[in-house]
């Protein structure tokens, strides 16, 4: 099928830089788009020269109604429609026009973070699993803000655990809360990147939001709030059951963590990979997950992420050659999927040869001459 489209004022800004846009159109939906003089031309399938047109048709409305697309905004949900056959346009625009993040438009770079916000909004507890980058915590942040700020919550509280990334910090000289700020430094940069420096100090000061280490979070009930759990992998099972039952009447709670990047002593006791399997079927709690292709960082972030993953999928691989090569002669210690293979020595190593008669030790008992 083929479809030409008129070219009308300011549509021209709908094809991005260098026709990145036109081209994530042709490659989302399986389409070709060949620019005319006074047109665009759209051939493919039916169906998705129907979904290209209406994309064209919902840029023009919205521009006709003063939306402002930045920040790469448009871009993004062209990806996340182009994965989602449910979603427009003018449908993400105007979601994300309907939420009030302060001074930042919020919209989501992929189809699992518009789950994400979705699942937000429709549930009271929901946990964000994935890599870094994967907008987990800002978007959590960018949610509480939103609900604060239509008074649908009195207040946010953000916690992270006190845990050091794979480092030893000392004695850390100051207050308390001049001693915990530190670990708690990304949830402050994501409140004063969307709410203006004076407004973020007067609700810290006034304790509209609180941010604090995990541990204060033990005895208290959290009502009329919106509670956001970072970093959640480096709990313990005991902590995050504390966590979880903290929830009070009229509250959400977001957890958030990446279960590849556990600081904990112990990897296995992580709080957060204990409540997928207990919590996973548990009604009113949805779990999401990222992946690489959800990361907004510098793209060098994604072919990171993969790397990482290749290489423990290699050395995994390795390891079951291995253990299959030698057959009986591994042992298997440890449980679930944490296993480590030990070479059994007594079966594998040759026997020792015995001492020459003079070159025998003497016995214990024998009393020297």
């Amino acid at each position: 099928m083929k479809k030409n489209i008129e070219i009308s004022p300011n549509i021209a800004t709908l094809f991005g830089t260098r026709d990145e846009n036109l081209h994530l159109l042709e490659h989302g939906l399986n389409v070709t788009i060949n620019l005319r003089a006074e047109s665009v031309e759209i051939t493919g399938a039916a169906t998705d020269v129907g979904r290209a047109e209406q994309v064209f048709a919902d840029y023009e409305h919205l521009l006709r109604n003063g939306h402002n697309f930045v920040n790469g905004d448009l871009g993004a949900m062209i990806r996340v429609l182009t994965a989602d056959s449910t979603a427009t346009l003018r449908g993400l625009a105007e979601a994300g026009k309907q939420r009030s993040f302060g001074k930042r438009t919020v919209q989501p770079k992929s189809i699992n973070q518009r789950r994400y916000l979705e699942a937000i909004e429709k549930h009271d507890m929901v946990f964000g699993i994935g890599p870094a980058g994967t907008g987990k915590t800002y978007l959590a942040v960018a949610m509480a803000i939103s609900a604060l700020l239509s008074k649908r919550v009195n207040r946010i509280v953000l916690a992270r655990p006190a845990v050091e990334a794979g480092e030893r910090l000392g004695f850390l000289p100051g207050t308390l809360q001049e001693k915990v700020d530190p670990y708690l430094r990304p949830l402050y940069d994501a409140l004063y990147d969307m709410l203006e420096p004076e407004k973020v100090d007067r609700y810290l000061e006034k304790n509209v939001i609180e941010i604090a280490p995990l541990a204060f979070m033990r005895g208290r009930t959290l009502n009329d709030a919106f509670v956001i759990l970072d970093e959640a992998q480096n709990t313990t099972s005991e902590q995050m059951k504390m966590f979880v039952t903290r929830l009070g009447f009229n509250s959400k709670a977001a957890i958030t963590g990446d279960v590849t990047q556990i600081d904990l002593p112990n990897a296995n006791r992580s709080g957060l990979v204990e409540a997928v399997e207990i919590l996973g079927k548990v009604e009113g709690i949805h779990f999401c997950y990222f992946d690489e292709g959800d990361v907004v960082r510098h793209h060098l972030v994604q072919r990171i992420i993969r790397a990482y993953e290749d290489h423990k999928g290699r050395n995994e691989q390795l390891s079951l050659s291995l253990e299959l090569k030698n057959g009986n002669g591994y042992a298997t210690t440890g449980s679930g999927d944490a296993r480590v293979y030990t070479t059994s020595l007594a079966r594998e190593a040759p026997l020792a040869e015995p001492l020459p008669a003079e070159a025998s030790p003497p016995s214990p008992n024998r009393v020297s001459e």
